[in-house]
């Protein structure tokens, strides 16, 4: 009968912990650091610049995308769309300019290495839908 007690002591404090903070509140602590300053002085205004930045993420991984799908066009054969080297020094590159511009490098190799693993899925996907239409000069 003890267990529980001490179970509850500990998870409900957790629980606590686990609330979504307030979006129109002060910061509780440290001093506002972006645009010199300047912001943020809420969380809902955080958030906000976290949603248009996305948006020009999500913009600019379409065009990226659409340049993956345009390389396929001058591959041999499905097996050329992994390219360890060139998969890695586009991480290695990302790194670089992280490091440069003020981010973590271990944030831009999580990222890069992420988005590469789908990029290439991705244009695996192009291979298999040009087979599928009978436009697959590699088997024939």
């Amino acid at each position: 009968m003890r267990l529980p007690v001490v179970l509850l002591t500990i998870l409900i404090p957790a629980v606590a912990w686990a609330e979504e903070p307030a979006t129109n509140a002060p910061a509780l602590w440290g001093s506002p650091t972006v645009d010199n300053g300047a912001c943020c002085k809420t969380l809902g205004e955080v958030r906000s610049n976290i949603d248009r930045l996305d948006r020009e993420i999500v913009r600019l991984m379409a065009e990226r995308g659409r340049y993956v799908h345009e390389a396929a066009r001058f591959k041999a054969n499905p097996a050329q769309v992994e390219a360890p080297e060139r998969a890695e020094a586009v991480v290695k590159k990302a790194m670089t300019l992280a490091e440069a511009d003020g981010l973590s490098p271990k944030v831009a190799e999580a990222a890069y290495r992420a988005m590469i693993r789908a990029f290439i899925d991705y244009e695996q996907g192009v291979f298999a839908a040009a087979a599928a239409r009978g436009d697959a000069p590699w088997k024939k």
